[in-house]
C-alpha cells in the first residue's frame, strides 16, 4: 500500500485536473471502514497495528481530498461570481451614463425642431416669393429690396444650416436610444449571468458544507482510532494528520517551489509602512468567517480581504475579484516573477498557466514563506504556509 504522503500527492495531480473545459467529477474509491473491534485486535500485533495505521490514513486522506477538491470548486465559482458582478455594475454604470446622453439629446432634438418650426412658419408668413414682382415694379428702391433679397438668403442659408442641425441631432438621439436598448438588454444578460453565478457558488459551497458535515464525524471517528493505536491525544492525531497534509500539498514534486518566470519590467520596492497598515489590518481579521461575497466588517472572502487591506493603506488593487486585481496589477506594471516576491506582494492560484486565465484565489504574502487569506467555507481567516500547488507564476506588488 502506498505511503499516506504519496497517496495525498497522486491525488493532488488529479484534483489540478477538476475544471479543464467542462467540469470533470472525481470519483474517490469507497473503502470499506474498519470497526472499532479490528482497531482493537489490531493493537496485539506489530505488523498488524502498523498496516491499520496505514490503512487509516488512507481512509482520512481520502477523506481529505475529496473536501480539497470541493474548496477548490467553491473557490472557483465564488470568483465566477465576483466577475459577474463586476460586468453586471460596470454594464449598469453604461446604461445610466446613456440614459443621461439620451435625455439630453431627445430635448436638444425637440429644441432644434421646435427652432425650425419657428422659421419656416415666419418665412411663410413673409410671403418670401413676392420679392421678385417688387424688384420689378419699383426698381427706384432697388437698393432697398436686393438688401431685403440678400437678406431673405441668409435667412434660407440659416434655416438649412438649422434644418441640417436639426435632423443630426435627431439621427444621433436616435442612434443613442439604440445603443441604450442594446446596453439594457446586456445588462439583464449580465444580470442573469450574475444569478447564475450566485446559484452556482452556493451550490458548490453547499455541497461543500454538506461534504464536511457528512465527513466530520468519520474523521472524528477515524483519528480517535489511530490516537487509540500510536498513544496520542486525538487532538495531537489531528494536528499530526493536518500537518502531514499542509507537508505534502507543499512538497508536491511536482510543485516543489514557485515557477521561474522572466522579469516583464522594473518593479521597485515596497513602501513598508503601507505594506505594514495592510498586514495590520489584515491581522485584525484572523479567525473571521469566510462569505462568498464578504468584505467586511466581520466576514470576508479572497479578495475582499485583500482589497480591504490595501484599502486601509489608501491604495487600490482592483475591484472585488481576484482576476480582476491580477488584471489591474498588470495594467499598472506592478508584477514580478512570483519567485522574487517579498512580504506585501499579492499571489494568485489558477488551474491555467495561461496570462489572461482566471485567477481562482489571491492572498497576500507575509514573507518567509508565509501567506494571509480567506481561504474558503470551511475556514476563517487565516495565517498559514504558503502552497505552491497552482500558484501562480507572476505575483503583484500593490505599492512599489
Amino acid at each position: 500500500m502506498r505511503s499516506f504522503r504519496s497517496r495525498l500527492l497522486a491525488v493532488f495531480v488529479v484534483v489540478g485536473l477538476v475544471f479543464t473545459g467542462a467540469t470533470v467529477q472525481i470519483a474517490f474509491a469507497k473503502k470499506p471502514y474498519p470497526s472499532q473491534q479490528e482497531v482493537l485486535d489490531a493493537r496485539k500485533n506489530v505488523a498488524t497495528k502498523k498496516a491499520m495505521i496505514t490503512r487509516l490514513q488512507g481512509i482520512i486522506a481520502d477523506l481529505t481530498n475529496e473536501q480539497t477538491a470541493l474548496e477548490k470548486t467553491a473557490m472557483i465559482k465564488a470568483e465566477k461570481y465576483n466577475q459577474a458582478k463586476d460586468e453586471e455594475a460596470a454594464m449598469a454604470t453604461k446604461v445610466a451614463d446613456l440614459q443621461t446622453k439620451v435625455e439630453a439629446a431627445a430635448a436638444e432634438a425637440e429644441q432644434a425642431q421646435t427652432q425650425l418650426a419657428q422659421i419656416a412658419s415666419q418665412m411663410w408668413r413673409d410671403g418670401a416669393a413676392g420679392t421678385s414682382l417688387n424688384l420689378f415694379l419699383n426698381s427706384e428702391k432697388a437698393g432697398n429690396l436686393l438688401y431685403q433679397l440678400g437678406a431673405q438668403e441668409k435667412i434660407a442659408q440659416s434655416s438649412d444650416q438649422i434644418y441640417q442641425e436639426a435632423i443630426q441631432r435627431q439621427q444621433y438621439a436616435s442612434s443613442l436610444e439604440s445603443q441604450l436598448k442594446d446596453a439594457k438588454a446586456e445588462l439583464a444578460v449580465k444580470t442573469a449571468a450574475a444569478k447564475t453565478a450566485l446559484q452556482e457558488a452556493r451550490a458548490a459551497a453547499s455541497a461543500l458544507q454538506e461534504k464536511v458535515d457528512e465527513q466530520k464525524k468519520l474523521n472524528r471517528t477515524f483519528t480517535a482510532q489511530l490516537a487509540l493505536l500510536e498513544n496520542l491525544s486525538a487532538s495531537l492525531e489531528q494536528q499530526r494528520i493536518q500537518g502531514l497534509i499542509d507537508e505534502a500539498r507543499q512538497n508536491d514534486p511536482n510543485a516543489t517551489g514557485p515557477i521561474d518566470a522572466p522579469s516583464l519590467y522594473e518593479v521597485g520596492p515596497p513602501d513598508t509602512d503601507k505594506v505594514n497598515i495592510a498586514f495590520n489590518f489584515g491581522r485584525a481579521q484572523l479567525g473571521e468567517r469566510y462569505v462568498l461575497g464578504g468584505m467586511g466588517p466581520n466576514v470576508w472572502d479572497c479578495s475582499g480581504i485583500t482589497k480591504a487591506s490595501y484599502q486601509a493603506a489608501g491604495i487600490y488593487i482592483g475591484t472585488h475579484s481576484a482576476t480582476n486585481q491580477f488584471y489591474n496589477m498588470a495594467s499598472k506594471r506592478r508584477l514580478i516573477p512570483v519567485k522574487d516576491a517579498v512580504a506585501g506582494d499579492l499571489m494568485w492560484y489558477s488551474y491555467t498557466d495561461d496570462f489572461n486565465g482566471d485567477k481562482y484565489h489571491v492572498v497576500m504574502y507575509l514573507g518567509q514563506g508565509m501567506i494571509l487569506e480567506a481561504p474558503n467555507p470551511l475556514r476563517t481567516v487565516r495565517i498559514v504556509p504558503l502552497r505552491y500547488g497552482d500558484l501562480f507564476r507572476y505575483a503583484g506588488r500593490p505599492s512599489p
